[in-house]
Protein backbone atom coordinates (compact mmCIF):
# COMPACT_ATOMS: atom_id res chain seq x y z
CA UNK A 1 0.00 0.00 0.00
CA UNK A 2 0.92 3.67 -1.14
CA UNK A 3 2.23 6.05 1.97
CA UNK A 4 -0.09 8.58 2.72
CA UNK A 5 0.63 12.37 2.08
CA UNK A 6 -0.39 14.80 4.88
CA UNK A 7 -0.73 18.31 3.54
CA UNK A 8 -1.56 21.77 5.54
CA UNK A 9 -3.61 24.17 4.01
CA UNK A 10 -5.64 27.37 5.08
CA UNK A 11 -8.13 29.68 4.32
CA UNK A 12 -8.89 32.66 5.99
CA UNK A 13 -6.10 32.46 8.41
CA UNK A 14 -7.39 29.34 9.65
CA UNK A 15 -5.44 26.37 9.47
CA UNK A 16 -6.53 22.66 8.18
CA UNK A 17 -5.37 19.48 6.84
CA UNK A 18 -6.14 17.17 4.35
CA UNK A 19 -4.62 13.53 3.77
CA UNK A 20 -4.21 11.46 0.58
CA UNK A 21 -4.15 7.85 0.41
CA UNK A 22 -2.23 7.82 -3.67
CA UNK A 23 -4.14 5.14 -6.09
CA UNK A 24 -2.69 1.91 -5.88
CA UNK A 25 -2.87 -1.04 -8.70
CA UNK A 26 -1.56 -4.41 -8.77
CA UNK A 27 -1.65 -3.98 -12.85
CA UNK A 28 -0.20 -0.74 -12.31
CA UNK A 29 -3.17 0.49 -14.30
CA UNK A 30 -3.98 3.93 -14.20
CA UNK A 31 -6.75 5.39 -11.25
CA UNK A 32 -10.39 4.73 -13.00
CA UNK A 33 -11.97 7.85 -11.99
CA UNK A 34 -11.37 10.93 -10.17
CA UNK A 35 -9.90 11.75 -6.73
CA UNK A 36 -12.77 10.97 -4.17
CA UNK A 37 -12.74 13.51 -1.15
CA UNK A 38 -14.61 11.42 1.49
CA UNK A 39 -16.63 14.53 3.88
CA UNK A 40 -17.80 12.76 7.42
CA UNK A 41 -19.75 13.75 10.77
CA UNK A 42 -18.55 17.07 13.08
CA UNK A 43 -16.14 14.83 14.82
CA UNK A 44 -15.12 12.80 12.07
CA UNK A 45 -11.63 13.42 10.92
CA UNK A 46 -9.26 12.38 8.24
CA UNK A 47 -8.68 8.83 9.97
CA UNK A 48 -12.01 7.44 10.05
CA UNK A 49 -12.47 6.04 6.84
CA UNK A 50 -10.21 2.87 6.76
CA UNK A 51 -12.83 1.18 4.53
CA UNK A 52 -13.46 3.42 1.93
CA UNK A 53 -8.82 3.41 1.73
CA UNK A 54 -9.78 -0.28 1.05
CA UNK A 55 -12.38 -0.15 -1.37
CA UNK A 56 -11.89 2.83 -2.91
CA UNK A 57 -7.79 2.83 -2.92
CA UNK A 58 -7.86 0.69 -5.91
CA UNK A 59 -9.84 2.76 -8.15
CA UNK A 60 -7.96 6.03 -7.06
CA UNK A 61 -6.91 8.81 -5.05
CA UNK A 62 -8.78 8.85 -1.71
CA UNK A 63 -8.88 12.04 0.05
CA UNK A 64 -9.83 12.95 3.67
CA UNK A 65 -9.87 15.52 5.90
CA UNK A 66 -9.92 17.97 8.96
CA UNK A 67 -11.70 20.74 7.66
CA UNK A 68 -11.52 23.80 9.87
CA UNK A 69 -13.51 23.46 13.46
CA UNK A 70 -12.84 19.71 12.86
CA UNK A 71 -9.60 17.14 13.90
CA UNK A 72 -6.37 18.75 14.48
CA UNK A 73 -7.38 21.76 12.56
CA UNK A 74 -8.12 25.29 13.55
CA UNK A 75 -10.86 26.08 14.84
CA UNK A 76 -14.22 28.10 12.94
CA UNK A 77 -14.34 31.92 13.25
CA UNK A 78 -17.64 33.21 14.87
CA UNK A 79 -20.57 33.11 12.68
CA UNK A 80 -21.95 31.31 9.91
CA UNK A 81 -19.57 28.45 8.74
CA UNK A 82 -21.00 27.02 5.24
CA UNK A 83 -19.11 29.99 3.28
CA UNK A 84 -15.54 28.95 4.31
CA UNK A 85 -16.28 25.04 4.75
CA UNK A 86 -16.70 24.81 0.80
CA UNK A 87 -14.19 27.36 0.18
CA UNK A 88 -11.71 25.09 1.88
CA UNK A 89 -12.82 21.97 -0.14
CA UNK A 90 -12.23 24.26 -2.74
CA UNK A 91 -8.45 24.88 -1.91
CA UNK A 92 -8.05 20.94 -1.36
CA UNK A 93 -9.52 20.43 -5.02
CA UNK A 94 -7.15 23.18 -6.11
CA UNK A 95 -3.69 22.17 -3.96
CA UNK A 96 -4.39 18.08 -5.67
CA UNK A 97 -4.28 19.70 -9.29
CA UNK A 98 -7.98 18.41 -9.78
CA UNK A 99 -10.14 19.87 -12.15
CA UNK A 100 -12.67 17.33 -10.55
CA UNK A 101 -13.58 15.46 -7.12
CA UNK A 102 -16.00 12.80 -6.48
CA UNK A 103 -17.48 13.97 -3.04
CA UNK A 104 -18.85 11.46 -0.22
CA UNK A 105 -20.63 13.42 2.21
CA UNK A 106 -22.04 11.52 5.41
CA UNK A 107 -24.20 13.67 7.80
CA UNK A 108 -22.53 16.68 8.59
CA UNK A 109 -20.71 16.56 5.93
CA UNK A 110 -23.49 15.58 3.37
CA UNK A 111 -24.43 19.59 3.95
CA UNK A 112 -21.09 20.54 3.04
CA UNK A 113 -20.76 18.43 0.01
CA UNK A 114 -24.39 18.93 -1.54
CA UNK A 115 -23.95 23.12 -0.97
CA UNK A 116 -20.03 22.76 -3.14
CA UNK A 117 -21.87 20.58 -5.48
CA UNK A 118 -24.36 23.87 -6.05
CA UNK A 119 -21.64 26.56 -6.34
CA UNK A 120 -19.10 24.66 -7.97
CA UNK A 121 -20.64 21.73 -9.98
CA UNK A 122 -17.91 22.05 -12.65
CA UNK A 123 -15.55 20.83 -10.03
CA UNK A 124 -17.74 17.60 -9.51
CA UNK A 125 -17.66 14.39 -11.01
CA UNK A 126 -19.94 12.65 -8.92
CA UNK A 127 -21.54 13.27 -5.53
CA UNK A 128 -22.48 10.69 -2.72
CA UNK A 129 -24.81 11.74 0.29
CA UNK A 130 -25.57 9.27 2.93
CA UNK A 131 -28.03 9.86 6.21
CA UNK A 132 -29.16 13.93 4.82
CA UNK A 133 -30.04 15.51 8.18
CA UNK A 134 -32.61 16.94 5.63
CA UNK A 135 -35.82 17.92 8.45
CA UNK A 136 -34.76 17.81 12.33
CA UNK A 137 -38.12 17.34 14.09
CA UNK A 138 -38.92 18.87 17.52
CA UNK A 139 -38.31 15.66 19.67
CA UNK A 140 -34.83 15.75 17.96
CA UNK A 141 -34.41 19.11 18.87
CA UNK A 142 -35.35 18.58 22.18
CA UNK A 143 -33.15 15.95 22.52
CA UNK A 144 -29.94 17.74 21.49
CA UNK A 145 -31.07 20.46 23.81
CA UNK A 146 -31.00 18.13 26.69
CA UNK A 147 -27.57 16.96 25.26
CA UNK A 148 -26.21 20.67 25.53
CA UNK A 149 -27.35 20.97 28.76
CA UNK A 150 -25.48 18.27 29.87
CA UNK A 151 -22.26 18.87 28.43
CA UNK A 152 -22.31 22.44 29.29
CA UNK A 153 -22.27 20.87 32.68
CA UNK A 154 -19.00 19.24 32.23
CA UNK A 155 -20.82 15.54 32.25
CA UNK A 156 -19.03 14.50 29.23
CA UNK A 157 -19.70 10.55 29.57
CA UNK A 158 -23.68 12.10 30.24
CA UNK A 159 -23.59 13.89 26.78
CA UNK A 160 -21.25 10.97 25.12
CA UNK A 161 -24.13 8.59 26.03
CA UNK A 162 -27.24 11.00 25.23
CA UNK A 163 -25.76 11.95 21.95
CA UNK A 164 -25.16 8.91 20.47
CA UNK A 165 -28.83 7.46 21.48
CA UNK A 166 -29.97 10.62 19.87
CA UNK A 167 -28.39 9.56 16.64
CA UNK A 168 -29.67 5.90 16.68
CA UNK A 169 -32.56 4.01 16.54
CA UNK A 170 -33.42 1.80 19.46
CA UNK A 171 -36.19 0.12 18.97
CA UNK A 172 -36.22 -3.24 19.91
CA UNK A 173 -38.97 -4.14 17.30
CA UNK A 174 -36.47 -2.91 14.65
CA UNK A 175 -33.53 -4.87 13.19
CA UNK A 176 -30.25 -3.01 12.65
CA UNK A 177 -27.55 -4.76 11.92
CA UNK A 178 -24.49 -4.39 14.95
CA UNK A 179 -26.28 -1.97 16.86
CA UNK A 180 -24.43 -1.98 20.11
CA UNK A 181 -21.12 -2.69 18.37
CA UNK A 182 -21.96 0.81 16.51
CA UNK A 183 -23.51 2.30 19.77
CA UNK A 184 -20.48 1.73 22.21
CA UNK A 185 -18.14 2.99 19.23
CA UNK A 186 -19.79 6.02 18.80
CA UNK A 187 -20.13 6.90 22.28
CA UNK A 188 -16.47 6.87 22.67
CA UNK A 189 -15.75 8.29 19.43
CA UNK A 190 -17.64 10.94 21.16
CA UNK A 191 -15.69 11.24 24.39
CA UNK A 192 -12.65 10.78 22.80
CA UNK A 193 -12.84 13.97 20.92
CA UNK A 194 -14.37 16.17 23.73
CA UNK A 195 -10.96 14.77 25.45
CA UNK A 196 -8.41 15.02 23.31
CA UNK A 197 -9.55 18.23 20.80
CA UNK A 198 -9.47 21.56 22.28
CA UNK A 199 -12.22 23.04 20.44
CA UNK A 200 -14.68 19.93 20.12
CA UNK A 201 -17.58 20.98 22.38
CA UNK A 202 -17.55 24.07 19.55
CA UNK A 203 -17.55 22.38 16.84
CA UNK A 204 -20.64 19.91 18.64
CA UNK A 205 -22.55 23.11 19.47
CA UNK A 206 -22.29 24.05 15.90
CA UNK A 207 -23.25 20.90 14.14
CA UNK A 208 -26.36 20.71 16.74
CA UNK A 209 -27.47 24.58 16.22
CA UNK A 210 -26.57 24.83 12.78
CA UNK A 211 -29.74 23.87 10.21
CA UNK A 212 -27.98 23.47 7.50
CA UNK A 213 -29.97 24.60 4.05
CA UNK A 214 -30.53 21.61 1.83
CA UNK A 215 -33.09 23.57 -0.76
CA UNK A 216 -31.99 25.26 -3.91
CA UNK A 217 -32.01 21.65 -5.84
CA UNK A 218 -28.86 20.95 -8.00
CA UNK A 219 -28.69 19.67 -11.75
CA UNK A 220 -25.87 18.79 -14.39
CA UNK A 221 -23.70 16.57 -11.65
CA UNK A 222 -24.80 12.58 -11.64
CA UNK A 223 -25.78 12.30 -7.78
CA UNK A 224 -26.73 8.51 -5.42
CA UNK A 225 -28.67 9.45 -2.11
CA UNK A 226 -28.59 6.69 0.44
CA UNK A 227 -30.66 6.06 3.66
CA UNK A 228 -30.55 3.61 6.26
CA UNK A 229 -34.31 2.39 6.56
CA UNK A 230 -34.49 2.68 10.19
CA UNK A 231 -33.19 6.75 10.40
CA UNK A 232 -34.13 8.29 13.22
CA UNK A 233 -32.18 12.15 12.69
CA UNK A 234 -34.00 12.02 8.93
CA UNK A 235 -36.06 9.52 8.17
CA UNK A 236 -35.54 7.89 4.50
CA UNK A 237 -39.06 9.45 3.12
CA UNK A 238 -37.74 12.87 4.21
CA UNK A 239 -34.27 11.90 2.26
CA UNK A 240 -36.09 10.38 -0.44
CA UNK A 241 -37.87 13.72 -0.97
CA UNK A 242 -34.66 15.77 -0.98
CA UNK A 243 -33.36 13.62 -3.28
CA UNK A 244 -35.65 14.27 -6.11
CA UNK A 245 -34.79 18.19 -6.13
CA UNK A 246 -31.76 16.89 -7.24
CA UNK A 247 -32.05 16.35 -11.21
CA UNK A 248 -31.23 12.63 -12.38
CA UNK A 249 -30.22 11.55 -9.35
CA UNK A 250 -31.31 7.45 -7.57
CA UNK A 251 -31.84 6.88 -4.22
CA UNK A 252 -31.07 3.69 -1.82
CA UNK A 253 -32.29 2.23 1.47
CA UNK A 254 -29.81 0.62 3.27
CA UNK A 255 -31.73 -2.75 5.14
CA UNK A 256 -30.89 -3.05 8.56
CA UNK A 257 -29.63 0.27 9.65
CA UNK A 258 -29.67 3.84 11.33
CA UNK A 259 -28.33 7.02 10.87
CA UNK A 260 -24.85 5.28 11.62
CA UNK A 261 -24.97 3.07 8.43
CA UNK A 262 -21.94 4.00 7.65
CA UNK A 263 -20.73 2.10 10.60
CA UNK A 264 -23.37 -0.40 10.90
CA UNK A 265 -23.03 -1.78 6.76
CA UNK A 266 -19.86 -0.48 6.07
CA UNK A 267 -18.56 -2.88 3.86
CA UNK A 268 -21.99 -2.62 1.99
CA UNK A 269 -21.73 1.11 1.83
CA UNK A 270 -17.67 1.13 0.93
CA UNK A 271 -18.96 -0.83 -2.00
CA UNK A 272 -21.58 0.85 -2.93
CA UNK A 273 -19.95 4.30 -3.05
CA UNK A 274 -17.23 2.84 -4.91
CA UNK A 275 -19.72 1.25 -7.52
CA UNK A 276 -21.00 4.74 -8.33
CA UNK A 277 -17.81 6.33 -8.47
CA UNK A 278 -16.16 4.22 -11.17
CA UNK A 279 -19.53 3.26 -13.12
CA UNK A 280 -19.15 4.45 -16.88
CA UNK A 281 -21.59 6.94 -18.76
CA UNK A 282 -23.11 4.09 -20.17
CA UNK A 283 -23.88 2.59 -17.18
CA UNK A 284 -24.81 5.31 -15.89
CA UNK A 285 -27.53 6.07 -18.49
CA UNK A 286 -28.59 2.44 -18.23
CA UNK A 287 -29.41 2.59 -14.31
CA UNK A 288 -31.55 6.23 -15.18
CA UNK A 289 -33.61 4.12 -17.11
CA UNK A 290 -34.99 1.58 -14.13
CA UNK A 291 -37.69 2.56 -12.21
CA UNK A 292 -37.54 5.63 -9.98
CA UNK A 293 -38.77 3.45 -6.79
CA UNK A 294 -36.08 3.60 -4.13
CA UNK A 295 -33.66 0.12 -4.26
CA UNK A 296 -32.33 -1.48 -1.10
CA UNK A 297 -29.16 -3.63 -0.49
CA UNK A 298 -29.45 -7.02 0.38
CA UNK A 299 -30.33 -7.46 3.72
CA UNK A 300 -27.52 -9.43 6.14
CA UNK A 301 -27.13 -13.05 5.99
CA UNK A 302 -29.33 -14.64 8.52
CA UNK A 303 -31.44 -11.48 9.55
CA UNK A 304 -34.92 -11.61 9.76
CA UNK A 305 -37.00 -9.13 7.92
CA UNK A 306 -38.15 -5.89 9.07
CA UNK A 307 -40.41 -3.02 8.36
CA UNK A 308 -39.69 -0.37 5.91
CA UNK A 309 -40.79 2.39 7.64
CA UNK A 310 -38.47 5.08 10.18
CA UNK A 311 -38.63 4.77 13.38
Amino acid sequence: MPEEIIRTLSVDGVRYGYRVLPHASDSGAAPATEPALVLGGALQGMYGWPQMDDHLGPATDVVTADLPGMGSADPLPPGPSADILRRAVLRIADDLGAPRLNLFGFSYGTAIAFGFAQHHPERVARLALGGVPVHIDEAQVECWERAREVLAGGDLDGFAALAADALMCLDPERTVHRRELARRYVRRSFLHALTHSPHATDSLYRALADRPDFSGGLSGVPALVFAGEHDTVTSPERQREFAATIEGSRFLTVPESDHWVVLERAVEVAELVSRFFTETETETETEAQRAAAPVSLPRQAGARGVSTRGC
